[in-house]
């Protein structure tokens, strides 16, 4: 009896979709059941690893990015949401409760709760979902699973909250805003120095910049401003206004890897197919934040049937931040807009406030902080803090009677992280794109944008203030309205670049545009523009780039301004024969053995300090990055210290003591062949607890020698946060790493694996189709709902 044909066929039909199902099905390695799961989940690990999350569902994808993530970074993201609810000192003693006190006065908690009410529903279910993933992890913990952080501390994490995340947020708000510290430093400056001195500095307009928008004009008449602070009090109490609140800043983002004063700083740039190799488009992007032990990104892909993302996000945020998925690849420098003012109230002995309408009563708010009286023991006493806020902004610092309000696009519930980066997870072109980037209201950033299709582009997103009078570069009168925020940027207004006739885009954090920009204050700090003009010019030179020149350029230790300096020595025989000798040969690349970079960095320092102290409060860094390039080859007098009879005497003279200080570092002695650029800044990567007596050994990573330099060339050694090459005609080509492991346990296998493979620029692949992600697994996991 034969078989009909239609049902021949169907078993025919089915035998193959068999075999094939056979021949795919991940092999389970182990299984784990979990309360909270609809489905089951498969976590696969590869060589470093990185999970490769695939879920049949959203809720289960967060949930399970949530558990794994906490797998690997619980005390990390624990630490995290201390430090940004003002909850250290329950952690850490009395000692860190300025610190508290800080973050208490920003109130980040409370607005963390406001924002919740006025998030995107998805992105809301997004954060419960990954809440419920961690707090799953968390039940499964027992004495001698939990991480050793809890352990050595004596305590429990609690909860985990979909507020967390949002304040988690607010810590990279911090770390990337500083305008308001320029606005008093500005009035400071001006009262100091003659008007040419203070506008050549407080400018840093150079003939170097990489304008992207927008020109240069002369005829641009600069907006008339507000009613500035009548301050009434002297330059060096203005200074000591805001020293504490500096100090308190950089302790408690030092702690966490998020303090970068001249290093919130990053490169991205994006290559057409007509200027690579095989005509198809890159995106690179390697964001610059201080190395810590664990680093501040964490590596992870995710896949449902109707999304599939990978890249880096940060412990504790559900969903990639940094990355691509099936369609477009993305990434992010900062800009540094003015979205911090300054106010100064007058109060009076009824403790009310004086606004444009009269004397008013400020909001007050008493919070209650915990502290460890005894760093052995858990138990808690408490001190309470009484918080002002007036019409202006919440009072942070007060000095000699007067009270400072700080205003701050981070206070504002409504301008939120992580809603845009939700959206661009899911983004299919240019359109998706812009669209996903106009809820962004975190610290403004350059958005570089490449897809499948072959295009590129750039758009600046993030709330930056527009004042009724002014742009915020000085500290207003709280008393007048002149000060008051009237609106945002629009988003249409801000600077965008969509497929250049150039075929590349670079930004390095640089000024990006021109003065006849309408609105200035969207770069009130950037940076010098040597790492832009850098990359720039590698790019420009090779008409045929490929994935491996971009990773070059990516560690491409070169300084434009040091080389110059170094060449400018030379040809003046400012020095003494060996170091002209030394600089003579040198190629100008700050590489870990090389001594020229160390002998032309110390000279450089010494000038830039020298003409510092002559214009004080003018900072030295800033000099040695836009005066110093065109003040010594045009031999302009004009900002030569008087005591020295030309460029050529102070440079001999710097020379000289640059040679006596590295002579008396600890290794050098008079042997220049120890005086190496590595050795004289080595690196480490510091955890929270690597400084405690007797347990925090086991914590540390050690110092090494690295190439690079901070501000001085793309590659900026150990502030290299992470580095990211995509290709998006071949995303299984994908290159990411980060400085030293996914894992948070010093014990485990992967707390630093990745060392090597970011010290040298050699990133490793992240694969991302289906096949490669199974040929790279070493572990398969399959989380089942319990």
């Amino acid at each position: 009896m034969t078989t009909p044909k239609p049902l021949f066929s169907l078993m025919l039909l089915i035998f193959l979709a068999n075999a094939c199902y056979a021949q795919t099905a991940p092999a389970i390695d182990n299984t784990f059941a979990v309360s909270g799961l609809k489905e089951s989940v498969i976590v696969r690990r590869d060589a470093r690893s990185i999970p490769y999350i695939e879920a049949k569902n959203d809720s289960d994808l967060f949930f399970a990015q949530g558990f794994e993530t906490a797998r690997d970074r619980l005390w990390q993201m624990d630490l995290l949401r201390h430090v940004a609810r003002g909850r250290l000192a329950e952690l850490f003693g009395k000692q860190v409760l300025e610190e508290d006190k800080r973050w208490r006065r920003f109130g980040f908690s409370g607005i963390a709760e406001e924002a919740v009410a006025v998030l995107n529903p998805d992105l809301r279910k997004a954060l419960e979902d990954y809440a419920r993933g961690v707090n799953a992890y968390i039940a499964n913990l027992d004495e001698k699973t939990l991480p050793i952080e809890f352990r050595i501390l004596q305590y429990q994490p609690e909860e985990w909250k979909t507020t967390d995340t949002i304040v988690i947020g607010k810590i990279l708000a911090d770390g990337l805003s500083t305008t308001w510290f320029e606005d008093i430093d500005r009035v400071v400056l001006q009262n100091a120095l003659p008007k040419d001195k203070f506008d050549a500095i407080t400018s840093k307009i150079t003939s170097a910049d990489l304008v992207l928008f927008g020109s240069d004009s002369p005829k641009v008449k600069k907006q008339k401003g507000g009613t500035a602070a009548k301050v009434g009090q002297t330059d060096a109490a203005l200074r000591d206004f805001t020293a504490e609140a500096r100090i308190l800043r950089q302790n408690s983002l030092e702690r966490i890897g998020f303090y970068a004063e001249d290093l919130a700083a990053s490169n991205n740039w994006v290559i057409s197919g007509k200027r690579t190799a095989d005509g198809k488009a890159i995106l690179a992007n390697d964001p610059h934040l201080p190395g810590n032990a664990p680093g501040i990104w964490y590596l992870t892909h995710l896949s449902t049937p109707t999304m599939r993302v990978s890249g880096v996000t940060f412990p504790g945020v559900p969903g990639i931040v940094l990355g691509h998925n099936e369609s477009i690849a993305w990434g992010a420098t900062n800009v540094g807009p003015d979205v911090q003012d300054v106010y100064f109230e007058e109060f009076n002995e009824k403790g009310e406030y004086k606004t444009p309408d009269g004397w008013k009563k400020p909001r007050v708010r008493t919070e209650e902080i915990k502290f460890r009286p005894n760093l052995l023991s858990p138990k808690m006493e408490s001190e309470t803090l009484e918080i002002i806020e007036t019409r202006n902004g919440v009072i942070f610092q007060e000095s000699k009677g007067r009270k400072l309000a700080l205003k701050w696009t981070a206070r504002v519930p409504k301008n939120q992280e992580f809603e845009a980066f939700f959206s661009l997870n899911r983004a299919k072109d240019w359109n998706d794109f812009n669209n996903s980037l106009q809820s962004y209201g975190g610290a403004a950033q350059n958005f570089v944008y490449a897809d499948t299709k072959g295009n590129i582009g750039w758009h600046v997103a993030g709330k930056v203030p527009i004042r009724r009078k002014g742009e915020g570069e000085i500290p207003y009168d709280g008393s007048t309205s002149d000060g008051d925020w009237i609106d945002y940027i629009p988003y249409d207004a801000l600077p965008q670049i969509y497929n250049p006739k150039s075929g590349f885009i670079v930004t390095a954090n640089q000024r990006i545009v021109g003065t006849d920009y309408k609105y200035q204050q969207l770069t009130r700090q950037f940076a010098a523009p040597w790492r832009a003009r850098r990359i720039y010019e590698l790019i420009e030179a090779n008409p045929k780039i490929t994935m491996d020149i971009v990773g070059e350029i990516q560690h491409d230790s070169f300084s434009i301004t040091l080389s110059g300096f170094a060449k400018e020595i030379v040809k003046r025989r400012a020095a003494s024969a060996d170091t002209l000798a030394l600089l003579k040969n040198w190629n100008g690349r700050m590489t870990a053995e090389s001594v020229a970079a160390t002998v032309a960095d110390q000279i450089n320092e010494c000038v830039g300090r020298e003409i510092a102290s002559e214009n004080k409060p003018a900072s030295q860094w800033d000099i040695r990055q836009t005066i110093l390039p065109w003040a010594i080859p045009n031999d302009d007098k004009f900002w030569l210290p008087k005591k020295y009879s030309g460029w050529t005497d102070l440079l001999k003279q710097c020379d000289g003591r640059a040679n006596e200080k590295l002579a008396k570092v600890k290794g050098f002695g008079d042997d220049k062949a120890n005086w190496k650029w590595g050795s004289y800044r080595p690196i480490s990567f510091t955890h929270p607890l690597a400084g405690a007596a007797l347990i925090g050994g086991k914590f540390r990573v050690g110092s090494t020698e690295v190439d690079g330099a901070g501000g001085l060339a793309p590659n900026v050694g150990q502030s290299v946060s992470m580095r990211f090459v995509a290709k998006p005609a071949n995303w299984d080509e994908t290159r990411h790493v980060i400085p030293l492991g996914q894992s948070g346990d010093p014990d485990s296998a992967h707390w630093k694996d990745q060392f090597e493979s970011w010290r040298t620029g050699k990133s490793a692949v992240f694969p991302f189709s289906t096949s490669a992600v199974i040929a790279a697994a070493r572990e398969t996991i399959m989380l089942m709902p319990k």
